[in-house]
């Protein structure tokens, strides 16, 4: 009995110190001060051979649409992101959509078939999709205009386009 009574007094103070000093970390009503990404640069090449560089793009806000030609959310997509397109580009927004780990001739007809207006780019090894932790497709980042990222969605409609493009 008196060896129970000595456990359980050790296993309550050490609770109390785990208490204590825990509580010296918490600041009530502390300024919440959200962590700002910036995004990785990369260059790529479109499906002209035109070279993309994405700090190139600072000034302007970014999406980016990752996807491939198979996924079948990718191609759920496609109207909602050529609306984006069509609304949001002639506003400033840059409108980007990197096709991952896939041939430039699988691309283009992709492209042609399915008369993408956004610029397609083609990450044939993977590695800026992996840079950007892409681990499903559909996936869709929004970058504002000093190259911090605003969102990551799986859908145009959850992007804030609004928090990104000036007012008028």
């Amino acid at each position: 009995m008196h060896k129970n009574s000595i456990v359980l007094a050790l296993v309550f103070f050490l609770a109390l110190a785990v208490v204590s000093a825990s509580r010296g970390q918490y600041i009530p009503n502390a300024p919440f001060k959200p962590q700002v990404f910036a995004v990785p640069d990369f260059t790529l090449k479109d499906l002209q051979g035109k070279t993309f560089r994405m700090s190139a793009q600072l000034g302007k806000p970014v999406l980016i649409f990752f996807g491939t030609t198979w996924c079948p959310g990718c191609r759920a997509e496609i109207p909602k992101y050529k609306k984006v397109y069509e609304t949001y580009s002639p506003k400033g927004l840059e409108v980007i959509y990197i096709n991952i780990m896939e041939p430039a001739k699988k691309v283009a007809r992709f492209a042609q078939a399915n008369a993408l207006p956004y610029r397609t780019l083609l990450d044939e090894d993977g590695s800026v999709g992996a840079a950007y932790n892409a681990i499903g497709v559909p996936m869709m980042i929004l970058v504002d205009k000093n190259g911090a990222v605003v969102k990551v969605g799986f859908s145009s409609s959850q992007m804030p386009l609004d928090k990104v493009l000036p007012v008028k």
